[in-house]
């Protein structure tokens, strides 16, 4: 049921718009309109001219991010600085004209254009444009109302403003406090929560995978808190929302069963440290090292720079090769041959000798070179070698020993074969060549029917 004062309202807004006639009718009402147009164009004039140059000593500044940043902050409004200041010029010069009952616009000016100027600034902290200047236009409402001294007549305006819903009141006032203490709370936890993340990061004595995991619950923990916190802060009855909570509960068990099934695979892994960030893994057909652990999904980087978002859930149901579980050492099998005019061992020898030239070849364990058996046209060998940044690639290093051992065999006589192939004809074929007929001839025959 509505329950706005209709009457209320409008008396009160016929008492501001009398007081703003009242105000407009003075004569110095238009004097002073006068001078703050005038100090803002002139400020802005000027500061056509100032910001090139700020900007270009703001580039030569190096190694100082930070007085960068409150620099360029400046910079991009040095427009408001200026008007600033001759606002300020310009009060003192009406004051000292003995006319004190007349600078109230100009005193009023200057003190939004203060405030503004001071919220447009800080809010830098916050790296969303969107919502830094959102957040500011909200504190810039609250801080003006304020300096008009309307926040009590706002406030009765806003809670005027309402909907009886059962035995709960919603007004405008209500919601407007909850969205900014809301708001208020969580920014306050994500902060804590990305400082402490980083403090545990930090921790070298702490495996990854319990890094990731106590970064999470740190900051689900403090989401949560700060959400009760606001409702608390609000007025709200938590125990009136149980039932509320039970329905959303098993909503969410219906609906949203893949989104909770990755998130208890997400806590799982974090868990059995089965993967890490950092690990090279294998899933399916996608091969790449794990670069971060995320509630939902885990990202894997490729070699080729594509990085895949794979949902939690697959890490628990399907195959997953680790390269890198208990150690970083991956060997890897080289195949070829060599014909049958060489001699296998000096092939043996040449060949460990190839695999050791690449940098990513490790000495220890040593590379290794085996004959595996007679081929139709060449022995057949198999190469080892081991190397400690799978991540780096497989194929690369793969093709590098291949063509360290082209080379070394080129140097060193020995021969690669190439299957051959020999037609050999029992009986001599004669080929007889027929020409067609010329079917001008008259001696053609027809071939229709």
């Amino acid at each position: 049921m509505e329950t706005t004062d209709l009457a209320g309202l409008s008396q009160t807004l016929s008492a501001l718009l009398d007081a703003g006639q009242s105000y407009l009718a003075q004569p110095w009402t238009y004097y002073q309109l006068a001078i703050v147009a005038a100090c803002y164009l002139v400020a802005w004039l000027i500061s056509l001219k100032v910001e090139p140059w700020l900007e270009e000593r703001a580039r030569a500044i190096k190694g100082k991010p930070g007085l960068l940043r409150v620099i360029v902050s400046f910079m991009r409004r040095i427009n408001w600085v200026l008007f600033i200041v001759f606002l300020a010029i310009a009060r003192e010069i009406v004051l000292a004209l003995s006319w004190p009952s007349r600078t109230y616009l100009i005193g009023l000016a200057l003190a939004l254009a203060s405030a503004w100027l001071a919220i447009r600034v800080s809010s830098r902290i916050i790296h969303s444009k969107s919502l830094a200047r959102l957040i500011s236009l909200a504190i810039f409402a609250y801080v003006a109302l304020g300096i008009l001294d309307l926040r009590p007549e706002a406030s009765a305006f806003l809670d005027q403003l309402a909907i009886q819903v059962g035995d709960l009141r919603i007004s405008a006032l209500f919601v407007l406090r909850t969205i900014i203490v809301a708001t208020a709370f969580l920014w306050i936890a994500n902060l804590m929560g990305n400082f402490l993340d980083s403090r545990i990061t930090a921790i070298e004595d702490l495996s990854p995978s319990f890094k990731a995991l106590a970064g999470k619950v740190v900051k689900i923990g403090l989401i949560a808190t700060a959400i009760m916190m606001a409702l608390s802060s609000t007025g709200i009855d938590l125990t009136a929302l149980t039932v509320f909570s039970g329905a959303v509960g098993v909503g969410l068990g219906f609906g949203l069963q893949k989104v909770v099934s990755n998130f208890i695979s997400g806590v799982i892994i974090l868990v059995d440290r089965s993967i890490k960030p950092g690990d090279t893994i294998e899933l399916g057909e996608t091969f790449g090292w794990i670069r971060e652990l995320r509630a939902r999904f885990v990202s894997v980087i490729t070699r080729d720079g594509r990085e895949y978002l794979i949902p939690n859930e697959d890490f628990i149901t399907q195959q997953v090769v680790n390269w890198s579980f208990s150690d970083k050492l991956v060997r890897l099998d080289v195949d070829f041959g060599v014909s049958y005019d060489s001699d296998p061992h000096e092939v043996t020898k040449l060949a460990i000798s190839a695999a050791s030239t690449p940098t990513r070849v490790l000495e220890a364990p040593s590379p290794v070179c085996w004959m595996t058996g007679f081929g139709a046209s060449s022995m057949d060998f198999r190469l080892r070698f081991w190397i400690s940044d799978p991540q780096a690639g497989l194929t690369n290093v793969r093709g590098q020993v291949l063509l360290a051992l082209w080379d070394i065999f080129k140097e060193n006589g020995v021969a690669i074969p190439f299957p051959h192939r020999e037609i050999i004809l029992r009986q001599p074929v004669e080929v007889v060549r027929r020409e067609a007929p010329d079917a001008e001839s008259p001696n053609a025959k027809s071939r229709e029917p």
